[in-house]
């Protein structure tokens, strides 16, 4: 819960200095727990003792999670790996954060100058996939190795909330186009 303390006087406006505004923003910006405490009361209470506080909940918790997607990377052994990516982030980002271990996957990090991102997808997810894939993508497809009429580059595919619970297939090798 966001907490802002507000100070008023009694009887009169005061005008606020320059120093005492940038206290006032550092005292915004503490937690439930030091009002709790008392601390912060006393504190303000010592520098000034007509000063009252009242607490305001903005309606917003801090570290609130965002949406996540469970997605499946199979290998070509059939080896399941299963990863949580947030709504928004690409393939490569649930790849990379995860730390999912793909030998080479997502060479160029992103920039669509390689296919080592190459992935595999069911017809069914491929249809429901809410972009096609542009002509610097299929550039970068036609030189991946073990291509399929299903195939996407991971750092292509945006996550959204429908793709939880995604299964893709992740090629035997990889092909660095860079290095063609």
């Amino acid at each position: 819960m966001c907490v802002c303390v507000c100070v008023y006087t009694i009887d009169k406006i005061v005008t606020i200095s320059r120093s005492r505004l940038q206290k006032m923003l550092v005292m915004n910006t503490i937690r439930n727990s030091a009002l709790r405490s008392g601390w912060l009361l006393n504190s303000l209470r010592k520098q000034s003792p007509s000063i009252t506080t009242r607490t305001f909940s903005l309606g917003l918790r801090l570290g609130q999670q965002q949406d996540t997607v469970n997605v499946t990377f199979v290998r070509a052994n059939g080896q399941k790996i299963k990863a949580t990516g947030k709504v928004g982030d690409s393939l490569l980002d649930v790849v990379v954060n995860s730390n999912v271990d793909l030998d080479g996957f997502g060479a160029c990090e992103g920039t669509l100058t390689c296919s080592t991102c190459h992935l595999i997808f069911k017809t069914n997810d491929y249809e429901k996939l809410p972009d096609k894939p542009g002509d610097e993508e299929l550039d970068m497809l036609d030189l991946a190795y073990e291509l399929t009429d299903t195939s996407r580059l991971g750092c292509q595919i945006t996550l959204t909330k429908d793709m939880d619970g995604l299964e893709v297939q992740v090629p035997t090798t990889i092909n660095d186009a860079r290095a063609a």
